[in-house]
């Protein structure tokens, strides 16, 4: 990660589970540990004043889960579960952990969970902090516990779908399918490739075939416009007609 540390918290209830994770964060180079908290209220407070990274987070804990804790969290810092019980690993999933390691692990097992968090890090926080890279030329999204780069360019849209989202790729017949909301998705697009046309739509404005009337056609799928967002898309029509 170039010149710059991974800043972390360890969080666990069980001192000999704390100095175990320390132990391993402190011969990690690229991980800095700013401290040790025996309670997610501990380490919410200490998040307040003091933003980190990465939190080491054990999931059963007294008054506030890992889980409930992870909801919590900023959309920056990023969650690695630590737990003696693997029915947690699809929670972990929904909340979008790096990753997920099973009580007793070694420092193998640990270091393979860090290097993911590196490599997210690597990817994103030296972009700015955001999931995309400076040029906007592509996203990373989590899918069947993998990081996939998808490239902005070959995105036709986005659909979402409750809690999931749908993305839909040129020379793909399938989507791939990921855990996030379509408006943190929206937040992170660039506004002059992608733009919002309906409740469940986000569409590449580079990859639109046909407009008719009050729907858009990308690759034979018609997307309906939406009244709430029918003034921004007439306006980017106008601005781009001959």
């Amino acid at each position: 990660m170039s010149n710059l540390k991974i800043s972390c918290v360890i969080v666990d209830d069980e001192p000999m589970a704390l100095n175990l994770v320390e132990s391993y964060v402190e011969k990690t180079p690229f991980l800095s540990l700013k401290k040790k908290c025996s309670s997610a209220i501990e380490a919410m407070e200490f998040i307040k004043n003091e933003p980190v990274d990465l939190l080491f987070l054990d999931i059963q804990m007294p008054d506030l889960t890992g889980i409930e804790f992870s909801k919590m969290l900023p959309k920056e810092t990023r969650v690695i579960f630590t737990t003696a019980f693997d029915q947690y690993a699809l929670e972990g999933f929904k909340v979008e952990a790096i990753d997920y390691l099973l009580k007793p692990f070694d420092y193998a097992e640990f270091l393979a969970a860090a290097n993911k968090a590196n490599t997210w890090f690597e990817l994103v926080k030296g972009k700015k902090g955001s999931i995309l890279s400076d040029e906007k030329e592509f996203l990373f999204v989590k899918s069947e516990y993998k990081q996939l780069r998808i490239k902005l360019a070959d995105v036709l849209y986005f659909e979402g779908l409750k809690d999931y989202i749908k993305i839909w790729l040129k020379a793909n017949p399938k989507p791939i399918l990921t855990l996030m909301s379509l408006k943190s998705l929206e937040e992170e697009l660039p506004d002059t490739q992608f733009m919002r046309v309906h409740r469940s739509f986000i569409v590449s404005l580079n990859n639109i075939d046909v407009i008719e009337r009050s729907q858009i056609i990308i690759n034979e799928q018609r997307i309906t416009v939406s009244e709430q967002y029918k003034p921004k898309f007439l306006e980017f029509i106008n601005n781009n007609s001959l």
